[in-house]
């Protein structure tokens, strides 16, 4: 048997294999021997089928036979021999076997690229300073205040203006097109959020409860085509009801419908502290990618295709079950699994080279996990909940590969704290780094 290895790329290998045909008629045989054995022809009892017969109608199944059974026996030896290791299914590409005739057939697949860090330490990368923004502290107390908001019924005779809550009948209906009408609908609008089409709210304004208006207005655009973008629609609309927002006081009473605060200024600080937090876990985050980018940067390799599929599909999964929490989804974000694929492709691309860089600095590096190392990370998955802890501390116990998928994510996480480390990091404001 003869065997070529090839290299196609520096993750794509390529074995050919040359079967002699001592082999091939011996396999051939044997096939068609087991055939004939089993093969029910009209006019003869089971296993009595003249040989030439058989092979005259099975000749289809014997090479299906013989082919899948010297590929098994063939190539995983091959590749043990030449210690080639796939991370996917080979494409077989093959001759027609024919008896008295070599078999000749090759196998493509991806392998693992050969990682040589060549510069991980001394990377030079951005850190966002941190500033603390009163600004946001106070626009989130006003969506809370804007949350807790009743809305007041007003008397018949006001007129609407911009902050007051309408309930409106309204229908649509197309100019020129007097078969296409909505039919009646009813919405609740804040008059000025710009919640509804443009020009809708502002043909609310002045109006009082009961009455009625019709108004026309440029329907949504609809892409590249020219004829849906200059659609008109017509506009039924009766007022129903007109309320006012009545906002609550920001006061001690407002902090204490929001858990254990006494005042005002407990709950400010309780939202400081959350704001801090988030913000410096947002930056520290940032400057983990940052960090990853410079390291691939400097170490350039080619990613398996197979490796970069998984990443998009694992990516894709992520987005589904986010929209279904969120009670959207992926076709309302304008995206099918193609389209997802092509725009986020560069990303997974990213992801499988730092995943690869990473794995290759924990063994460069002998970074290990220790039992302390597990325990505080079970704590943190916990957040100070004894009877989750001891449910997480089980759980990973008894469930070796959740322990070994852990164990990886903890060996990353303390290689890019090495990266980190031992990089040149520079403190910037949020506008330059927005500017780079």
């Amino acid at each position: 048997m003869q065997i070529h290895v090839e290299d196609i790329s520096s993750v794509q290998k390529k074995i050919t294999i040359e079967i002699p045909v001592e082999r091939v008629n011996e396999e051939i045989d044997k096939a068609y021997s087991a055939i004939q054995k089993k093969a029910k022809l009209q006019g003869f009892r089971p296993g009595k089928a003249p040989m030439q017969l058989i092979k005259r109608t099975y000749s289809d199944a014997m090479r299906d036979d013989v082919m899948r059974r010297l590929y098994q026996q063939t190539l995983y030896k091959a590749m043990d021999e030449h210690k080639v290791e796939p991370i996917d299914s080979p494409v077989i590409e093959s001759d027609i076997l024919e008896p008295g005739v070599p078999f000749k057939y090759s196998a493509i697949f991806e392998v693992m690229p050969q990682i040589l860090l060549n510069e991980y330490t001394g990377l030079t990368v951005n850190k966002e300073i941190y500033v603390s923004k009163p600004e946001s502290i106070d626009a989130e107390l006003k969506r809370m205040q804007e949350n807790m908001a009743q809305l007041i019924p007003l008397d018949e005779g006001v007129a609407i203006e911009n902050g007051h809550t309408v309930s409106v009948d309204y229908s649509i209906g197309v100019v020129g097109s007097p078969e296409e009408n909505s039919g009646a609908q009813t919405a609740e609008v804040e008059v000025g959020s710009g919640s509804m089409i443009p020009g809708f709210e502002e043909q609310l304004l002045g109006l009082k409860a009961g009455d009625s208006k019709e108004f026309t207005l440029d329907l949504p655009t609809a892409g590249e085509d020219v004829e849906l973008n200059e659609m008109k629609g017509i506009f039924s609309v009766t007022v129903k009801e007109i309320k006012r927002k009545e906002l609550p006081k920001l006061d001690d009473e407002f902090a204490q419908q929001f858990g254990e605060y006494d005042t005002m200024e407990d709950l400010r600080a309780k939202m400081v502290e959350y704001h801090e937090k988030h913000e410096l876990d947002r930056i520290e985050n940032e400057l983990k990618e940052r960090v990853i980018q410079a390291l691939i940067a400097k170490n350039p390799l080619d990613v398996p295709e197979s490796m970069v599929k998984r990443q998009l599909e694992h990516m894709l999964e992520n987005l589904k079950n986010r929209l279904k929490s969120q009670q959207m989804s992926l076709e309302m974000m304008g995206l099918d699994t193609e389209s997802f694929s092509a725009r986020f492709r560069d990303d997974a691309i990213d992801k499988v080279k730092g995943g690869l860089l990473l794995m290759a600095l924990v063994e460069k590096e002998n970074i290990s996990v220790s039992d302390d190392d597990l325990s505080a990370h079970y704590e943190k998955i916990a957040a100070g909940n004894q009877e989750m802890l001891d449910r997480i501390k089980a759980y990973y116990t008894s469930n070796q590969n959740a322990k070994s998928s852990i164990i990886s994510e903890i060996k990353e996480d303390k290689a890019i704290s090495y990266l980190i480390d031992h990089a040149v990091v520079t403190e910037v404001e949020a506008e330059q780094l927005k500017a780079a």
